[in-house]
């Protein structure tokens, strides 16, 4: 009779066989990190999406109620908000796109090898070191009606019907006006972004493009637009929630007139909040905000996503 033993494991072996070792002590090195977030980000969050379903009010005596999706079924008929909400798409949209296109274009400039590059890079940032009340404040005159640089320059250039003009308070010119400033007040970031993306563009394939044949145009579809697509689809997505969520800059330029023509969803859960101290109804209003924009941009992200992969 012949005696056999199991082979014996290795110890990485059996180390593998017993899985992942959970090192708890590293939740304490993450924890100085974590904390702030969860108290100063999930926090007010999670607080918000609770005020949503009460009836808080500014000066009540009664002890705030849970009313389950009332302020919800509420914002659902109420025609002003969703008036507001139609207005901040335009916005968004009508700031975003000329935005991206034109920081595109100056990307591209700031990206040539040109003499003095550094002082037009410089020149070109100098709006975002702006704080967005001070370039409020200061496209506030330049629309002047009776000072602005604007109307002057007209009447300077013989166009008739500029004088007295006031750009911020006709109906049909206030939300142009306004989206001019936001296009303007918010090229130096998407600039900055697409140019950190065009320097990452290997030169030599340009050089070979080039020696090929293609000239510019062909150049920057076939070389350049395929490595700067995921800066642009990233920074395009970001523009569109950051321009949606405006607030400071156009509560300086108008303060959601003339007749709400520029009242952003912001301006409006705003006043219901710290005007009317409609607390839980402001709540439900921002809540109803986040909500249709992550189910946007999800659409947006998956569809282009998706147009990645086929292609």
């Amino acid at each position: 009779m012949t005696l056999t033993s199991a082979p014996r494991r290795s110890a990485p072996a059996v180390a593998r066989a017993a899985g992942p070792r959970r090192d708890h002590g590293a939740w304490f090195l993450v924890l100085p990190a974590l904390l702030p977030i969860l108290v100063l980000s999930l926090g007010p969050l999670l607080y918000g999406i609770g005020l949503a379903f009460t009836d808080a009010q500014s000066g009540r005596t009664q002890a705030t109620g849970f009313v389950g999706l009332l302020n919800f079924s509420d914002l659902f008929r109420d025609t002003l908000f969703w008036d507001s909400f139609r207005i901040g798409l335009v916005w968004a949209f009508g700031v975003t796109v000329p935005q991206f296109f034109l920081a595109l274009g100056l990307a591209l400039l700031l990206n040539l090898d040109l003499r003095l590059r550094w002082l037009a890079r410089a020149l070109a940032i100098i709006p975002w070191a702006m704080p967005e009340v001070v370039v409020g404040i200061m496209w506030r005159l330049v629309y002047h009606p009776d000072a602005g640089v604007l109307n002057e320059t007209l009447r300077d250039l013989g166009l008739s019907g500029a004088d007295g003009r006031d750009w911020l308070s006709g109906l049909a010119t206030a939300l142009p006006a306004v989206i001019l400033v936001g296009v303007w007040a918010g090229m130096p970031q998407t600039t900055v972004t697409l140019l950190a993306g065009l320097q990452n563009v290997p030169g030599e394939l340009h050089e070979a493009a080039a020696m090929d044949g293609a000239g510019a145009w062909r150049r920057f579809r076939a070389v350049t637009w395929p490595a700067l697509r995921p800066v642009a689809l990233a920074v395009t997505a970001l523009n569109f929630i950051w321009n949606f969520n405006s607030f400071a800059l156009v509560f300086v330029l108008t303060d959601g007139g003339p007749g709400g023509r520029t009242r952003l969803p912001m301006l409006f859960a705003y006043e219901e909040a710290f005007r009317y101290g409609q607390f839980g109804y402001a709540a439900a209003m921002g809540l109803a905000m986040v909500a249709v924009i992550s189910v946007l941009l999800a659409l947006y992200l998956v569809g282009r996503l998706k147009g990645d992969d086929e292609r």
